[in-house]
């Protein structure tokens, strides 16, 4: 049996990295990690946050065969599930168990596919029993509290409504928002584009009153300091560059906890209330998949089956965003 401390300390000496970092004993076989490091990131399209994961993983692994002293072209199943007992030994969770275990057999499938082995020891490797977790989502009242508590006499100020509304209206990854560029963005249209996991890019309607919080915070985004090579960026942080996914964390965070909210929430809670409160709303769920860039529906092809304008109908109409503020504008004219 794999020992726990042994296990324990492989756990915890492996970092996310750009590449794997190789075991003494299994140096010989450099050559074919790199060409799987390649592989990762030309043929399987990874965006980087999985990249990293799958070398992390990879080198937990290589760590394990290199305590067993076990070579990578020489595995068997009873050994990989050996090195996933010891995760469940030392109390891993089971979600990371099975995110590892993705990594694994990744590995052991580029083996094969490279004419390394001729079999696949982690084709049969069982993963962890997850059981389903319902995401938190916040109420419309929530959200609001959360924006209000914004302090506007701050420099940032207006940038934060800009970043809540954007995540909110347009249900984003917070690595999408971070990454949102001038270029991608269709105001006068109704439309933002976004470039998703695997570099696929959609194109997401936004509403009105993301799109004025998005125009003011741009004003105030002149005067501030831009470094070279980040003038693109939508979001930047007050030292020029683009603001990162732990700003945006700490963010939510901060502003959740002045708001006297319980929850356990993080920018991700913004981009399920937003499909919670549409679908609720009465849209098409299918529309709301296409929006959100699930895996299951992001190709061309779906793309072609479904009228963009018809999209942006679904969620003008439904999102609640757009409803209180057309109902404010019908008040304002009468």
């Amino acid at each position: 049996m794999f020992d726990v401390g042994v296990a324990r300390l492989i756990y915890r000496n492996t970092s996310m990295k750009k590449s794997a970092k190789i075991p003494e004993k299994i140096k010989g076989r450099v050559p074919i990690i790199k060409e799987y490091t390649q592989y990762l990131r030309l043929e399987k399209n990874l965006s980087p946050n999985t990249y990293d994961a799958y070398l992390t993983d990879l080198e937990k692994l290589l760590h394990y065969l290199d305590t067993a002293e076990i070579d990578p072209l020489d595995v068997k199943l009873e050994d990989l599930q050996t090195f996933m007992a010891g995760l469940h030994d030392i109390g891993i969770h089971p979600r990371s168990q099975a995110r590892i275990l993705s990594g694994v057999k990744s590995f052991f499938k580029f083996l094969v596919i490279a004419d390394y082995r001729a079999d696949d020891p982690a084709e049969l490797l069982e993963g962890p029993k997850i059981g389903v977790k319902l995401p938190e989502v916040l109420t419309v009242e929530e959200i609001d509290h959360i924006i209000d508590m914004v302090d506007m006499s701050k420099n940032e100020g207006q940038r934060n409504r800009a970043i809540l509304e954007t995540l909110y209206s347009c249900g984003l990854r917070v690595s999408e928002l971070c990454n949102l560029k001038l270029s991608d963005l269709y105001l006068d249209e109704g439309f933002i584009k976004v470039e998703g996991k695997g570099s696929k890019q959609r194109l997401v309607p936004i509403s009105q009153r993301a799109i004025n919080e998005i125009k003011w915070w741009l004003d105030d985004r002149i005067g501030g300091k831009i470094k070279e090579g980040y003038e693109d960026y939508v979001f930047l942080a007050r030292w020029g560059k683009n603001i990162s996914r732990i700003m945006v964390f700490h963010l939510i965070k901060e502003l959740a906890e002045k708001a006297g909210i319980k929850k356990v929430i993080s920018p991700h809670t913004f981009r399920h209330s937003f499909a919670t409160h549409l679908l609720e709303g009465g849209a098409n769920l299918r529309a709301i998949q296409a929006m959100m860039g699930h895996e299951s529906i992001a190709t061309t092809e779906i793309y072609t089956h479904i009228d963009r304008s018809m999209l942006r109908a679904e969620i003008i109409e439904h999102h609640p965003r757009n409803i209180s503020y057309t109902e404010k504008m019908k008040v304002n004219h009468v």
